[in-house]
């Protein structure tokens, strides 16, 4: 559930980065006048791709950790064999874990949970960086007088 509510995150930088550049939008005056510079435009086009595809980018990463994480939890649970690989009546082959046992109790599993989450965390930094430098892209501005 991890990986889930991470990638829910993305989704919210997103909206975060969205109403901020959406409050710095203003109506042109009622003579055909506009305050928003071309300028402004390419600023706030730049700080919008910044963040989506770094969340992008953020998103395939947790997408295959938590994929790998599922596999390997899997194997964990199920002593190391692949029911489902097998084509007869047999329970499926050794996939070499070679008689240790380490991954198969809690200590192992933990290993594992932990190992998950500090990668689960450094891709997810990957979309704050893109975050932040949205953040510092929208706070530019040029108003045309």
């Amino acid at each position: 559930i991890v990986p889930i509510v991470m990638a829910g995150v993305l989704g919210i930088y997103g909206l975060i980065v969205a109403v901020i550049l959406t409050q710095a939008i203003r109506p042109p005056a009622s003579d055909g006048t506009t305050s928003y510079s071309q300028f402004n435009g390419y600023a706030h086009l730049a700080a919008g791709l910044c963040c989506g595809i770094s969340c992008l980018a953020a998103g395939g990463t947790i997408g295959v950790i938590g994929d790998a994480g599922v596999q390997a939890y899997g194997l964990r649970a199920s002593g190391g064999k692949r029911g489902w690989a097998s084509e007869g009546g047999d329970s499926g082959g050794d996939v070499g874990f070679g008689g240790n046992t380490e991954a198969m109790n809690t200590d192992g599993a933990n290993k594992l949970y932990v190992g998950l989450l500090i990668m689960l965390i450094f891709s997810e930094a990957l979309a704050l960086y893109g975050l932040i430098v949205a953040l510092i892209l929208s706070q530019h501005s040029y108003v045309c007088e």
